[in-house]
Formats: C-alpha cells, structure tokens, sequence
C-alpha cells in the first residue's frame, strides 16, 4: 500500500490537533478535540491525546493483526487513558477526545472504521465512492447553533453551552467519540469490503472534507480525482482558499490517500 498525506494547522503558529500516520497495510487519522478551559482539567492538551491515540492506534494494529478494529480502538482508548487517568480529569466533559478513522488491508480485504465526524472514502473501482462518516455529533451540534448566536465567544454563557454540548458525549441518545470509556468504540461503524473491488482509499479530518461537506467545491467523485492528480495538499489548499472567501474558521485538515492496495 502507498500513502501520501497531508497536514495543516488551522493558523501559522498553531499547534496541529490532527494526528495521521501509516504502516504498508494499515493507516489511521485521529482528529483531536477540545474546547478553551480544557488545560484546567487536563495538562497535556488535545494535540498530546491525538498523537498518543494515533501512535497506540498505530501500534496495535502492526503488532496483533488478527484482533478487529473495534477491539484494537478500544485497547488504544484505555492505553491512552491509563497515562494521564492519575494527573488529568479524564471523566471531565471537556478533557480531551477525537474522532477516528483507520483502515488495514488484511488478506483479499480492507477493513474500516470511524467513530466520530471524521471521514472515510472507499475508492470504488466500478462504482461511486462509498462515503462513511458518523452524523450524530454534527446532527446534535447544529442543535446548539442557534444557541450560540449573539453569544460572545468566549464568554462565560458561550462556555456554558459548549460544557453542555460537550456533555453529549459518549452518552445514549449523543454523540461517540475516543475519550476515556473504551465502551465508545462499540459504537463505531465498521465494515470490510474486497480489495479487488478498490482503487484506493482516504481518510479525512473534517477541516479536510469541508471541499465536499461543508463547501460543495466538489463531489466525492472529483475529490477522489483531485487526490489522484495533484495529491493531499490540493484539497487542503482548496479548503483555505475556500475559507478565506467565505470569511470561515479554518480548522486543522488532514488527509490520508491510500492506493495500491494489493501492493505489500
């Protein structure tokens, strides 16, 4: 397998919260998360959880092939967890989380996974791309947007409703991501399909899907075209360009293209 990838902060000077990585049969993208006020409750930070995620993520999967994706995330979250449960909050609503994707090429197939709003695509070979992503967190989220309006950001309200919001997490009825209950990872959508069946593959943070979900630059079809021709930085500049028109907050964006996958 060959991956090409790519990363940016949302600003110069600002620490990237996103976290990829690959190894010649699995990849894996781990997009940190966390709101101001966060520090207080946890000293390493957003991007130090999504680094050591990704690299146990990454770890794990090299080292116990046989084991699903479901339970290798799992272990990953309790790893990760047990290194800062005596000095950090990790029960805190506002602790650091992220959302993931990983894929791993085991035999004639790809598995997946997600858990949260970052995006998988399967690159069809004789059909349109297979788009998997969790909408539960972005279905809730727009629920606080109106909420949000006239709120000052920052203030003590803005904070009060992003602390509820956050509260959302990894609880029946809410949103699923990688935090400190290892539990979470039964909620993410898994599947496995022929390699035979795939020209490629790519896992994107959301700051990167915004070319498709948010901004409609493209489709998933002329994504998948774009990575093929000018590679992983293109969407990103695409994005910020986009961005910058619409007078929008850049995010952290990410991406990771996957191709010749029957490749060792």
């Amino acid at each position: 397998m060959r991956v090409a990838m790519a990363s940016a902060a949302a600003h110069h000077g600002r620490v990237n919260e996103d976290f990829t990585a690959a190894t010649a049969t699995a990849a894996v993208l781990v997009d940190g998360a966390g709101i101001p006020g966060a520090e207080a409750v946890c000293r390493h930070g957003v991007a130090w959880y999504a680094v050591r995620l990704g690299g146990s993520l990454l770890g794990l999967l090299s080292l116990d092939p046989d084991r699903s994706l479901t339970a290798v995330l799992a272990a990953a979250v309790e790893q990760v967890t047990a290194e800062h449960r005596d000095t950090c909050d990790v029960a805190d609503p506002i602790s650091p989380s992220a959302a993931v994707a990983m894929l791993r090429l085991s035999g004639d197939r790809l598995d997946h996974l997600v858990l949260g709003d970052a995006v998988l695509v399967l690159d069809r070979a004789a059909d349109t791309p297979l788009v998997v992503t969790d909408p539960r967190e972005v279905v809730i989220a727009r629920s606080y947007e109106s909420k949000l309006v006239g709120k000052a950001e920052g203030s003590e309200e803005y904070q009060r409703i992003l602390r509820e919001l956050r509260s959302r997490r990894n609880s029946p009825g809410g949103f699923w991501v990688a935090k400190d209950d290892p539990k979470a990872a039964d909620e993410a959508l898994t599947g496995s399909c022929a390699i035979t069946d795939l020209s490629g593959a790519v896992l994107l943070s959301n700051g990167a899907s915004r070319i498709v979900d948010r901004f409609g630059l493209t489709d998933w079809p002329g994504a998948m075209a774009v990575l093929a021709t000018e590679g992983p930085a293109a969407v990103i500049g695409r994005v910020r360009q986009a961005e910058a028109r619409h007078a929008t907050a850049a995010d952290d964006a990410t991406v990771a293209h996957c191709t010749a996958l029957d490749v060792a």
